[in-house]
């Protein structure tokens, strides 16, 4: 196996065409189907399957993706640093973002990144912190924000901002009297829209609640944060999500927090990263770019810092 067949790999993976793949290659279709047929001779493995509509991995194929991507990424940070001068950052990094603060991480991680790494390249995705996790395992993310993390083998987690869990309302209820803390207790009152069982806001709640023995009442199920808070000013319910969330919406005066007591339901947002990888001066100075910035996140409601 050599690099340029992976690569080739790769590009006819992503793409799902060999055709594709030789336009962007400049290569001749011929060639190229012959490098990932050698590929698989070696391996002795089918890795792609053609069908009417372009090719489909395999599992095999599946396989091989996961580390090739992660392979050729190692590869071009051994590269860049090589020709770089002595702790300059260079190369490029793809860091993983929750939907719920992306928005607000998005463009001051670029402009920082912009003025303290110009030789450098910066990929961001947004995806479930669930998801941001196995994507740094596997080697397609290197740096992430998630979540209350589990702890697991591969990934180094630094907690860096600790929020509660607040009951969102529209600010019309504020103002007719419903404000202050609300203890867990009364949380059953209120029809909730919350996400998905597979979201880390809803496992920590959906935990709480049975060890408190109470019943939620569930109204709706929405995995969009924008669209649950939507429907909170719509009058379909109320949600629990964090005051970053509510804060990052730009809804803010249209909505009402109310954090959530007795007891307190503590949200950690965590820095996660691969044990496997080398701390590059890219990888160090993106990770302190991206906790300078998590840590000044702007909440409707005070939160607690994390030390370092």
């Amino acid at each position: 196996m050599d690099l340029k067949q992976l690569d080739t790999f790769i590009h006819v993976a992503e793409l799902k065409s060999f055709s594709k793949a030789a336009v962007v290659l400049d290569i001749a279709q011929s060639a190229l189907s012959r490098q990932v047929r050698a590929l698989e001779t070696e391996l002795r493995e089918t890795l792609l399957l053609r069908t009417g509509r372009g090719v489909e991995l395999t599992e095999a194929g599946r396989r091989l993706f996961e580390h090739g991507v992660a392979i050729l990424q190692l590869v071009g940070q051994a590269r860049a640093e090589m020709t770089a001068s002595r702790d300059e950052p260079v190369g490029q990094i793809t860091v993983g973002l929750p939907p719920t603060i992306g928005r607000q991480l998005t463009l001051p991680l670029i402009d920082g990144f912009r003025r303290r790494m110009p030789r450098a390249r910066l990929a961001i995705v947004e995806g479930l912190s669930t998801h941001i996790a196995e994507w740094i395992t596997s080697g397609r993310v290197d740096l992430g924000l998630l979540y209350n993390p589990e702890a697991q083998p591969g990934l180094e987690i630094e907690a860096v901002l600790e929020e509660i869990l607040c009951l969102v309302q529209p600010a019309s209820a504020a103002e007719a009297g419903s404000r202050g803390p609300l203890p867990l207790r009364e949380l059953g009152q209120f029809a909730l829209v919350l996400p998905e069982r597979a979201h880390v806001i809803r496992r920590l709640l959906d935990t709480q609640a049975m060890l408190a023995g109470l019943r939620l009442d569930i109204a709706w199920e929405v995995s969009s944060v924008a669209s649950i808070l939507d429907l909170v000013c719509a009058g379909y319910g109320h949600a629990v999500l964090t005051a970053s969330a509510v804060a990052a919406s730009g809804r803010a005066d249209a909505l009402s927090v109310r954090p959530i007591v007795a007891p307190s339901l503590p949200s950690v947002l965590c820095l996660a990263a691969s044990s496997r990888q080398r701390a590059t001066p890219l990888m160090r100075q993106t990770r302190s770019l991206l906790t300078d910035l998590a840590r000044n996140l702007p909440q409707a409601v005070a939160a607690q810092s994390l030390p370092g």
